[in-house]
């Protein structure tokens, strides 16, 4: 039974080209975990622009994996998650500026020191998404707030100097609070707003009314009872004479 033929179909050098071509090192090391949404009591835990995951600690402990390795929060768009490729350098991780057009970027660098499989005390142990608000978006592991409601995935890599070394499980789809537009409220509670109007109308209306007749009222009266003279009437003045300032008779001549 030859390589060249029979049941295998390929001749031996076409099946070495092949295995040359093939992309050693490129396989990575599946952990079976699934990121988690923080189900503490927790406020702030999905706001608009940011989301808690609880930390996945002691998830990193196979031997392939060493404490110096990068292990890097993988967000991505919900659409986009097909598409995500593992970058082969550090140069080459994206940034949150290539979020729009990419669909996904690395942020929050850490170690597995950082997440021991122990839990000391009642310690809070959480990774707040997108909440870096002075970061550039274009420095690499840039926290930077996120852009919309979404929903995103996100999945933990680990890294190495040579390459990635391993991979959690995409997490379920997260989907953050959205801005909440003023409207009128459904249902009783906007027919009895409408009828609290209706009734405050009619009397504001009844007041004005009152007011205004009260006000006609006023100035007819004041005018009736104050004389004034027109153009038709005649008015009496008497005359007043000083003693001083009569003149004497004349007296007539001879």
């Amino acid at each position: 039974m030859g390589l060249s033929g029979g049941q295998y179909g390929l001749p031996v050098p076409l099946l070495l080209l092949l295995l040359t071509c093939l992309p050693w090192g490129t396989a990575l090391e599946h952990i079976s975990y699934v990121p988690q949404l923080s189900n503490r009591s927790l406020a702030g835990t999905l706001t608009q622009s940011t989301f808690t995951l609880e930390q996945p600690r002691g998830q990193f402990s196979h031997r392939s994996i060493s404490d110096s390795d990068a292990i890097w929060l993988v967000v991505a768009h919900s659409n986009a998650t097909q598409n995500f490729s593992a970058p082969q350098r550090v140069e080459d991780i994206p940034v949150p500026e290539d979020f729009p057009w990419r669909g996904y970027y690395l942020t929050l660098m850490a170690n597995r020191l950082l997440y021991p499989g122990n839990q000391p005390g009642n310690q809070l142990r959480v990774l707040r998404v997108g909440n870096d608000t002075s970061c550039s978006p274009t420095k690499r592991g840039c926290n930077h707030p996120l852009p919309g409601p979404g929903p995103y995935r996100v999945k933990f890599l680990v890294m190495s100097d040579k390459g990635p070394v391993a991979e959690t499980e995409w997490s379920n789809e997260t989907h953050l609070q959205r801005a909440e537009r003023l409207q009128a409220a459904p249902g009783p509670q906007s027919t009895g707003t409408v009828v609290i109007i209706a009734i405050l109308s009619v009397l504001l209306a009844v007041l004005l009314t009152a007011l205004l007749a009260l006000l006609i009222y006023t100035c007819y009266d004041i005018r009736g009872s104050t004389p004034i003279s027109g153009p038709e009437q005649s008015v009496c003045v008497r005359r007043y004479d000083t003693h001083h300032m009569i003149s004497p008779p004349a007296v007539g001549g001879s």
